[in-house]
């Protein structure tokens, strides 16, 4: 174990008590103003109940007019990241009140034991928290903070009910993995293929290996060339090297049914299991966990006392400081700077018991606070980004109680309209040929490295794009159907769950349905050719149609109703614009591409084009589903 004192003003004494076991650093070689000093006690090892040691760094405040064990409250970080990088963090709350517990996740970098997907993180949680609450310095609450995998650990120590927890800030945090994250209406998220061929090399037992390490490090460098190459099997290429990651990617690519495989974040399946603490949910419009984290608060503000908050911008995975996303401008006033500071109010109220700004100002004001987006004037920025814009608002529940649901019907012409279409029979058809998918561009994607781009994009191929660098709009492929409505005659906002009810059929056994809602800028000076740019998509795996619980296959040529989930949004469609939707099979490489054969998940040898038709005729409305906000009460 090592320990580091962090000394703004030198104290000469204190440090020659600790010198010949602990390394000085300057406190301005962190990356953040302090005001006070601070101890770190690195690499020390945490037993959990089985005897696994966890790493885990404590960082503790040093003043000279209080102990080094005086009991304060806890914030806890455990993360599959690195501990070593939370050192911002620690620095920041250990001089501001509170102690600071960074831990690496079991079987990740200093961390013994083996990595299993958020498995583990539940009891480990527990374990943790209560051997943190045997120390004289906590007092005996907890607060727990994250992003991503290590907002899940959060929900994972939630779920398990560890006593000492007292609130969580899981911030764009892994859940429902078999709803709409992992698997997505039973179609398997690819950014989570990429997360396994990025970390089975990296802070994995087979990385600290220099050889092995190389080895997955070349697989990670070759990602595109993989992409190629599906179904991943067993044994079949270097990740054989780290098997604890293969085997759990291959198993959750050929599991398609929500049940216990995916049940260690599960919370709105199993709100009632969750601790009840006061809970702050934070993501975004364009994150990849934007729709479980409004599915989370639905539950759970009807599940525990709370207080359940809810906090919903315009911002991609992890952004929550920044206005700018993909192509689009949202302006200044999208972006949360002060990362810490906002997070340290909500932990002052609820460990420390200062009555604060939460429950009275903003960002705390009301249970729900959103970005409405879409209200710019579409100009053209310094650095060539549409200035959609936006602004912010409180509300006090979700979905928002004066929501008028309006159904937007799929004409024959290609049309889109309130009014249902009236003729007998009217379809159309497309042929889905899975050795050609329908490009991702941007959208729900939580890691862009160079497979995916995220956030909001203008629906054109180019250089940014791998698999699609023609100048070409997407609307040009055959096999996207786009439905529009005429311009409209008044500004219009969209707030909150969409879905697509779509009447199809295929003359497969099995394939996908895609729907993505698009706002569709009229030409200007600034862009000439418009600017289509994306709001939510969503997809359906035909055998779970009926449910997440089992598969069925589908009789070809038979006519089935199709529920597409798209993420949910706040966006102001203005006056002149026209609403889109645009239907395919495909979307790739956000998703895994059906091969439209039927045989089991990730265990196909075959591809087949499916003929596809899509029908919007009187018996048959398929239509979506716009959650509008009268304008008369968006105030």
């Amino acid at each position: 174990m090592q320990i580091d004192i962090i000394r703004r003003r030198h104290q000469w004494a204190v440090l020659l008590l600790w010198a010949a076991c602990c390394t000085a650093v300057r406190a301005d070689d962190v990356t953040a103003d302090f005001t006070e000093d601070y101890v770190v006690e690195h690499d020390v090892m945490v037993p959990m109940r089985d005897g696994v040691r966890l790493a885990t760094d404590i960082y503790r405040p040093a003043r000279d007019d209080q102990p080094l064990d005086k009991p304060l409250p806890i914030i806890l970080s455990r993360l599959p990241y690195n501990k070593d990088g939370a050192r911002s963090m620690g620095a920041y709350y250990a001089t501001h009140g509170y102690v600071f517990v960074a831990q690496d996740t079991r079987g990740r970098y200093k961390s013994e034991g083996v990595w299993r997907m958020l498995s583990d993180d539940g009891r480990d949680g527990v374990d943790c928290a209560a051997w943190i609450g045997r120390q004289p310095w906590c007092d005996g609450k907890i607060g727990m903070i994250g992003t991503s995998y290590f907002g899940g650990t959060q929900h994972a120590m939630a779920l398990a009910g560890a006593p000492e927890l007292k609130t969580v800030i899981p911030v764009d945090a892994m859940s429902n993995m078999g709803r709409q994250s992992l698997r997505n209406a039973g179609a398997f998220e690819l950014r989570f293929w990429n997360w396994i061929m990025l970390n089975a090399g990296r802070g994995s037992r087979a990385a600290r290996d220099p050889g092995t390490a190389a080895v997955l490090e070349e697989m990670a460098d070759q990602r595109l060339a993989y992409l190629e190459h599906f179904p991943l099997r067993r044994g079949q290429t270097p990740l054989r090297l780290s098997p604890e990651y293969e085997d759990w990617l291959v198993s959750a690519m050929e599991h398609g049914v929500n049940d216990e495989f995916w049940g260690a974040v599960n919370v709105a399946d199993s709100p009632e299991n969750y601790k009840d603490i006061p809970v702050y949910l934070v993501s975004g419009w364009y994150d990849s966990w934007g729709g479980n984290n409004t599915a989370n608060f639905m539950a759970l503000s009807k599940t525990i006392k709370g207080p359940v908050y809810m906090i919903m911008g315009p911002w991609i995975h992890g952004r929550q400081a920044s206005y700018a996303h993909g192509q689009v401008n949202f302006g200044k006033q999208a972006a949360i700077t002060d990362q810490w500071g906002w997070r340290r109010k909500w932990y002052d109220r609820w460990l420390k018991g200062i009555d604060n700004s939460v429950g009275k100002a903003d960002p705390f004001k009301s249970p729900v606070r959103i970005f409405v987006m879409g209200t710019g004037d579409g100009s053209k920025d310094e650095k060539g980004r549409l200035r959609h814009g936006g602004y912010w608002r409180n509300e006090h529940e979700w979905p928002l109680a004066r929501t008028r649901y309006s159904d937007y019907y799929l004409q024959p012409d290609g049309g889109l309209s309130t009014s249902p279409p009236q003729t007998d029979e009217a379809t159309t058809q497309y042929q889905f040929d899975p050795e050609n998918p329908v490009p991702t561009i941007g959208g729900n994607v939580s890691s862009g490295n160079d497979i995916l781009v995220q956030g909001a994009w203008n629906q054109k191929g180019g250089p940014h794009l791998w698999n699609f660098q023609e100048p070409i709009p997407i609307s040009a492929r055959n096999d996207v159907l786009v439905f529009q409505s005429e311009p409209l005659e008044e500004d219009l906002e969209v707030t909150g769950e969409i879905e697509v009810r779509l009447f199809a059929s295929s003359s497969a056994v099995d394939t996908d349905f895609t729907a993505k809602l698009i706002d569709v800028y009229p030409p200007s000076d600034d862009w000439p050719g418009g600017f289509d740019l994306n709001i939510g998509d969503g997809i359906v795996r035909a055998r779970f149609r009926e449910s997440l619980e089992k598969e069925v296959l589908m009789e070809p040529g038979e006519v089935y109703e199709f529920t597409i989930r798209l993420y949910p949004t706040s966006n102001v469609f203005k006056k002149g614009h026209r609403i889109r939707v645009d239907i395919s099979s495909s979307n790739f490489p956000r998703f895994d591409v059906n091969p439209n054969t039927g045989e089991p998940l990730n265990r196909h040898r075959r591809t087949e084009v499916a003929t596809q038709t899509i029908y919007h005729d009187a018996a048959h409305p398929s239509r979506i589903i716009l959650p509008v906000i009268p304008a008369s009460s968006q105030e």
